[in-house]
């Protein structure tokens, strides 16, 4: 019964994760068609990257993962209204904190924009960051409110909260933009305003079920409580590595527009949604479900087990990542002139986000390692190898990006900031994995590798199909004389499926253990009984 719970839960999650995918998807081809890679959205994407960095922090990411654990503990052994009065005490710190932060913060940008001798660029940036910082607050409250729901096993709400936030979005491009200014400069601040009201919703949305599980508002601040305490000190390590890879993100912004041009920071803003996808959809997930499995093999003290996993986990990973970002490079030009080429993102802006994409796509290789090899860390209680390692990344990617800068030509600068990304993350996810191996022994490298040349030759097949069917197909479409992006669909999709048929084609005659893993997975749920499929 409780695996077909976390079934079901799971099922809930995905469902609404690709609801809040496709919105998402949505946002981002009309954010390209209103705003293009211009200064606006440049300015933009540069201030909605710092409330999204604490919401990371304190939000979704260590002070959650610090929380729950103590929450559950709390509530387990002492009872309901405890743990209710330590989620009152950690909300109330939340609150305060960053209520002082954003007042300072406000203070700070209103003295600073009565300079007379501002660029144009940090002129338009401050203002539209003064409308969201209080956004920080509200998405971080929303995103501890999440964690409470889920530690009561209440998934649906939680995961549908961040859908809301791109509905809003969505609803203010098509019906209030066209609305507002005569310009981008002026539309911008609808969007910036949207936000705000987004994040007081995604955490309004919640309140009524945080409610009926017993949760009272109240204000309270128990310095001093063990608890507390206990929250703070698992928080620590961890929000420090989470900390190094978000100023890192920062840092790219600003390196982007004050030292390459403004449209920099939009043109690696659209590139990274198409990253997300797959690593979203795959990595992520699997991430999440690889830390309770480690933490039960560390408990039971089985390296063994979790190795055999790590190297299972590792070969899933590579048979889906490696033509992923194969099939990005090569079809980087064409799926963003489908996606977003249009109005006010022309020739230019495609150009500029195509050779973001091509430096980001061979990431998709290792971005995932750390989402196999860190919660395997954790798993060992062990939080500080990996904030270690993060911090040397950090350093060595912030060096490599202004190498590139100042030697690389201009058009290819943004390039490089992709690049030094990609290579910090591969030496982060490499020395974890050279790290584990000295800790526990190898999971079978020999096995991945040969895993991996398997989905490599595969991946060259598929490679040289997209090629024929795109070189091929697109020009006969374009003869067709029918609606150019209806066109540009056929002709992308077809090739996409012409590629992922020569993929599973070949590796299944390459007799990849991977694709008989999905094979023997979907004929147990075939052949599984009425009941069995409507619990899952």
């Amino acid at each position: 019964m409780e695996n077909q719970q976390v079934i079901r839960s799971a099922s809930v999650v995905g469902g609404c994760t690709l609801l809040s995918r496709v919105l998402g998807l949505a946002r981002d081809m009309l954010m390209a068609a209103f705003f293009g890679t211009s200064l606006p959205m440049s300015a933009f994407v540069v201030a909605f990257t710092v409330p999204n960095l604490f919401r990371r922090l304190f939000g979704e990411g260590a002070l959650s993962a610090a929380f729950v654990p103590v929450f559950i503990q709390t509530r387990e052994n002492e009872g309901a209204e405890p743990a209710w009065a330590l989620a009152r005490d950690i909300l109330s710190m939340l609150i305060l904190f960053l209520g002082v932060l954003i007042t300072v913060a406000l203070l700070v940008i209103a003295w600073y924009l009565r300079r007379p001798d501002l660029a144009e660029r940090t002129a338009l940036t401050l203002p539209l960051l003064q409308i969201m910082l209080p956004y920080m607050l509200f998405i971080c409250l929303a995103a501890l409110s999440m964690a409470l729901l889920n530690a009561y096993h209440h998934f649906a709400i939680p995961a549908l909260a961040p859908s809301v936030l791109n509905a809003i979005w969505v609803l203010t491009l098509l019906v209030i933009v066209p609305r507002v200014g005569t310009s981008p400069e002026e539309r911008i601040f609808a969007v910036a305003w949207a936000v705000l009201l987004a994040g007081l919703l995604q955490w309004a949305v919640q309140w009524p079920k945080l409610h009926h599980y017993g949760y009272r508002c109240g204000w309270s601040l128990r310095f001093g409580d063990e608890r507390v305490r206990r929250v703070f000190r698992l928080m620590g390590p961890a929000s420090l590595g989470m900390a190094l890879t978000q100023i890192n993100v920062l840092i790219d912004r600003f390196l982007a527009l004050w030292w390459i041009g403004s449209w920099a920071p939009a043109a690696l803003f659209f590139s990274e949604r198409l990253i997300y996808f797959p690593q979203g959809i795959f990595a992520t997930a699997l991430s999440t479900v690889l830390l309770p499995v480690f933490s039960g093999h560390a408990a039971r003290q089985d390296p063994h087990r979790m190795l055999d996993t790590i190297q299972h986990a590792l070969r899933n990973l590579l048979y889906v990542m490696i033509p992923a970002a194969i099939g990005l490079w090569i079809l980087a030009r064409p799926i963003i002139q489908l996606l977003f080429e249009a109005r006010e993102f022309g020739a230019a802006s495609t150009d500029q986000t195509a050779i973001a994409l091509m430096f980001y796509a061979p990431g998709l290789l290792v971005f995932g390692l750390g989402k196999v090899f860190v919660p395997a860390f954790y798993a060992l209680q062990d939080t500080r190898t990996p904030v270690k390692v993060a911090a040397v990344a950090v350093v060595l990617k912030l060096l490599l990006s202004i190498t590139f800068i100042l030697t690389w030509p201009r058009e290819w600068k943004h390039g490089g900031l992709a690049l030094a990304t990609v290579i910090g993350e591969a030496f982060n996810g490499l020395t974890l994995a050279v790290l584990l191996h000295r800790r526990l022994g190898s999971p079978g490298w020999r096995r991945i590798a040969t895993s991996a040349t398997r989905s490599v030759c595969g991946a060259g097949c598929m490679a040289l199909a997209i090629r024929v069917a795109w070189h091929a197909g697109y020009p006969w479409l374009q003869t067709l004389d029918g609606p150019t992006k209806w066109v540009q669909f056929v002709a992308v999709s077809g090739a996409i499926a012409i590629g992922c048929a020569t993929y599973f084609a070949v590796t299944w005659m390459l007799r990849s253990p991977e694709i008989e893993s999905v094979i023997n997975a979907l004929r147990r749920r075939l052949t599984a009984s009425p009941n069995q499929v409507k619990a899952k």
